[in-house]
């Protein structure tokens, strides 16, 4: 079984998330695509979420709803935060041994890789899908990984939060409709 862990904060979660979750899914031959929402990640400390934790789980369900490789864990939303990513790695290992482990990440995130806690043995655990837009990132000595190319989508967490503050119509094709509508039906109630 090739399991493939996508942590994030998913504040909300987007069509570039499914986006990127599908071509990994597709090119890495990956069985499922398991989206981990992130109580707090150690580099976001102190800064919350605009969505709590069950608003975001709503929001991967309803998009991720008529995907069958896709599943969606609560277990980073139940352990103490911050969110370590060994912790779930680890975690997921023990529980599922027969397994192969993939972890799904972005380039900044590669980037920044060698600074993630317990960085070793994450790569012992785990082999990495990077996805980029453009010209691929360099690999590292002794980490498995994989290079994908997803293409341009334009959806950012960041964006769609700043046009609800503002009160701004949402970009199209953005939010998957049903998480569009969740997210009025959550303004409307306020």
């Amino acid at each position: 079984m090739k399991t493939c862990l996508f942590g994030g904060s998913f504040d909300p979660v987007h069509a570039g998330h499914l986006h990127i979750a599908a071509a990994a899914q597709r090119e890495c031959g990956l069985d499922e695509v398991v989206f981990l929402p992130a109580a707090c990640s150690p580099f976001k400390l102190g800064k919350a979420t605009l969505f709590n934790g069950a608003q975001r789980l709503r929001m991967l369900q309803l998009a991720t709803a008529g995907l069958p490789w896709a599943r969606i864990s609560e277990l980073d939303l139940q352990l103490p935060p911050p969110s370590w990513s060994w912790r779930i790695a680890e975690y997921w290992h023990q529980q599922h041994p027969e397994a192969e482990l993939f972890w799904l990440m972005g380039t900044d995130q590669w980037e920044q890789l060698h600074r993630w806690a317990r960085y070793d043995y994450l790569c012992e655990l785990l082999h990495f899908i990077v996805y980029h837009r453009d010209t691929p990132p360099q690999p590292r000595e002794g980490v498995r990984c994989s290079f994908i190319c997803t293409g341009l989508h334009p959806a950012t967490s960041s964006g769609i939060r700043e046009a609800l503050r503002q009160g701004a119509a949402m970009p199209s094709g953005w939010l998957h409709p049903e998480v569009e509508n969740f997210i009025q039906g959550l303004s409307s109630a306020d």
